[in-house]
């Protein structure tokens, strides 16, 4: 059985927190480094959901790619509701280890899976000149409208109740695929060079997305922040289990599939346009 202090190593192989962006918090944020690991436990977020599953699988390590403290703290005190997480964890004998750029960044990482479950090929980095770069760029096998477009990318991803919005005109063919998960207008540019038809990637705002669509002619889709970070987990629990079988150790890895999107109510316009 490895130590945490193994385990985090197999996990920095896979997602370099040197690539990490410098304002983020990646790497281990609580637990014993001399500590055995049986059982690894992936999500998205650290929120008390997934605490209570790390804590109802027995992980001793619970992995996940949005940082607790973003910001940094002071205290972890239990009198905050994010001091409370950390208490528990280290209580239940949890450790907590974040990947959100780093992840961001690896190949294979976040926009890879993404990109994998909406059926891309030929998946490569974008911008396509930088090899760490946040997005990818694919082609469909056969080009589709963007209303269907759109439709199988709701399809594709998990269910949240915000659902999937597209932009532009939604008769223009779709083949060359762009995607970013998280929040990644910003590579609109980048995209639109390389020719892409379409960006997948989520945080749309108005007076950005507007602009895109005048100024590059490509079209958007804007799924949930969470949606487009969820098919990582699977991925990340299955890459990281199949590392450290491969170096001799046996570590189950169980990749959480609870919805820790925040918005729980999409109302419909009375009259639909």
């Amino acid at each position: 059985m490895p130590t945490l202090a193994e385990v985090v190593a197999a996990i920095e192989r896979r997602y370099d927190p040197r690539l990490a962006a410098d304002w983020d918090s990646v790497g281990l944020f609580c637990g014993d480094p001399s500590a055995e690991v049986s059982r690894i436990h992936v999500a998205v977020d650290p929120v008390e959901a997934i605490v209570d599953e790390a804590i109802g699988t027995a992980a001793q390590l619970l992995l996940t790619h949005h940082p607790l403290f973003l910001g940094g703290t002071e205290s972890v005190a239990a009198t905050t509701a994010k001091g409370r997480l950390v208490q528990r964890l280290i209580s239940h004998g949890i450790g907590l280890y974040v990947a959100h750029t780093s992840a961001d960044v690896a190949r294979p990482g976040v926009s890879d899976a993404l990109a994998t479950v909406l059926g891309l090929q030929d998946i490569r980095p974008v911008p396509p000149d930088v090899e760490h770069g946040l997005g990818r760029i694919g082609e469909l096998a056969n080009p589709v409208s963007l209303r269907e477009f759109a439709i199988a990318v709701a399809g594709a991803l998990p269910a949240t109740r915000s659902g999937v919005r597209a932009a532009g005109d939604l008769e223009r063919e779709v083949r060359v695929v762009a995607v970013c998960g998280g929040a990644g207008l910003d590579l609109a540019p980048a995209v639109a060079a390389a020719g892409a038809d379409v960006l997948v990637t989520s945080d749309h705002k108005h007076h950005s997305s507007s602009e895109t669509l005048a100024d590059l002619g490509i079209a958007l889709i804007d799924a949930s922040h969470w949606a487009t970070e969820q098919p990582w987990v699977a991925a990340a629990a299955e890459l990281l289990a199949a590392d450290l079988h491969a170096a001799g150790t046996t570590v189950e890895a169980t990749a959480s599939t609870t919805v820790t999107d925040p918005w729980t109510l999409h109302a419909h316009s009375p009259e639909e346009l």
